[in-house]
């Protein structure tokens, strides 16, 4: 059975510098965060790899691994494609808002690939290292697929303490868990900060504490084809619904829809454990930790020097 990567990376990190964060190099041979995510992928059995970008970044993302990506995966049978995330591409109904600068978040990116995507697949941040089990475990779900299990999603689902930023705060789905290990619903939590203690959420002076070991979502997610169908019709409601809500700010995004179809009954999504640290560049501070991670699981042989190598032996 094909199944697909979706790798979300239309975003520019503001937070980064005012660079294209998605494409700092951070291996030992200038590979980016997107390499490992690649790497991992096929690894675990992944066979097909959708990028979603914009038009006006699309040079710079060739060039810094798109061209080298698509001869890779030629080499081993994996097929390459791309998904534009643009801020016109809007139902019928609904007119664009032309002072709209802001993407229309991370539902939308997917959606953009609606004319590509026919398989089960995963999707990912571009800008986040999740480890190799979250990968096996995902693919292992989706390799289950059958038209009678369109409705049934997964998660992989980390420990809060182990996706922190030592230099800011980061937003996170705080989940929680039925005792079948099922998904019962997802809160975007912004403003999390690392402490002594654990994590809190910051508000101007005052800290909440958070439960550091509880299951949070790094927007990585297994779904099914029919999901499509699903995610086109949230879009829709998204603007039926809009409201009071600032249509030059709003998004829709994936965790939130996600958890309305949850709270309606109509999806099941299973949290598969991964114990992996993330780390990514939200912050340009992030970088250098980043490189000396990528170099310590280069020297435990974790990945080769030659990072392909092994997939092509």
């Amino acid at each position: 059975m094909k199944t697909t990567l979706v790798i979300m990376a239309a975003g520019i990190g503001s937070r980064f510098g005012g660079g294209i964060k998605q494409l700092a190099p951070v291996g030992i041979n200038g590979e980016i965060i997107m390499d490992y995510s690649i790497h991992d992928a096929i690894e675990a059995g992944f066979n097909k790899i959708i990028f979603i970008i914009r038009k006006d970044i699309e040079e710079a993302f060739k060039e810094a691994i798109g061209n080298r990506i698509e001869k890779i995966c030629e080499e081993l049978g994996v097929e390459t494609a791309y998904a534009y995330q643009e801020l016109q591409n809007l139902p019928e109904n609904v007119d664009f808002p032309t002072e709209r600068t802001k993407p229309w978040g991370t539902g939308h990116a997917v959606l953009s690939c609606k004319e590509v995507l026919h398989e089960p697949f995963a999707v990912i941040n571009a800008d986040d290292y999740y480890g190799k089990e979250a990968f096996v475990k995902i693919h292992e779900f989706l390799g289950n697929y059958t038209p009678e299990k369109s409705h049934e999603f997964c998660m992989a689902g980390f420990i809060l303490k182990n996706t922190l930023s030592e230099n800011g705060s980061v937003t996170r789905g705080i989940c929680k868990l039925n005792d079948c290990g099922q998904l019962t619903s997802v809160h975007e939590t912004s403003n999390i900060v690392k402490t002594a203690d654990g994590a809190a959420v910051k508000e101007g002076e005052i800290y909440s504490t958070v439960n550091p070991e509880a299951y949070v979502s790094m927007n990585m997610w297994g779904l099914t084809p029919e999901f499509m169908g699903m995610l086109e019709t949230g879009f829709e409601e998204f603007f039926a619904n809009m409201g009071e809500k600032d249509v030059l700010k709003a998004e829709y995004l994936l965790p939130i829809y996600i958890d309305e179809l949850l709270q309606a009954g109509k999806v099941s999504v299973k949290v598969l454990d991964s114990h992996d640290k993330w780390f990514g560049v939200t912050y340009k501070e992030d970088k250098e930790y980043v490189q000396q991670s990528f170099a310590r699981l280069t020297r435990d042989g974790v990945y080769k020097e030659n990072l392909f190598e092994d997939l092509k032996a």
